[in-house]
C-alpha cells in the first residue's frame, strides 16, 4: 500500500480505503446488484419491454419504407 501510495502521490490510508470499497462492490460491478429492490427489477423489465417494442417498430418501418419508390425508399 505504501509503494502504491508513493507512486500515485496519495496517502496509503486512501489506497486501503479504495481497496475496501472495490472488494465490497465487486459483485455490483461484475455481476449486477444482488440487493436490487423489486422496484428496480420492475423498472428494468419495463425498459427491456420498451426496447423490444421499439425494435419491432423500427424493423417494421424499415421494411415498409422499402416498399415505396422514390429517393426515400430503399432499393
Amino acid at each position: 500500500m505504501v509503494e502504491i501510495g508513493k507512486q500515485y502521490e496519495v496517502h496509503p490510508n486512501q489506497v486501503t480505503s479504495w481497496k475496501k470499497e472495490l472488494l465490497e462492490g465487486t459483485a455490483v460491478v461484475f455481476g449486477g446488484d444482488p440487493g436490487a429492490s423489486p422496484v428496480d427489477r420492475e423498472r428494468l423489465q419495463e425498459l427491456h419491454a420498451k426496447i423490444g417494442e421499439l425494435t419491432v417498430e423500427r424493423d417494421f418501418l424499415a421494411q415498409a419504407l422499402g416498399r415505396f419508390p422514390g429517393p426515400s425508399g430503399r432499393k
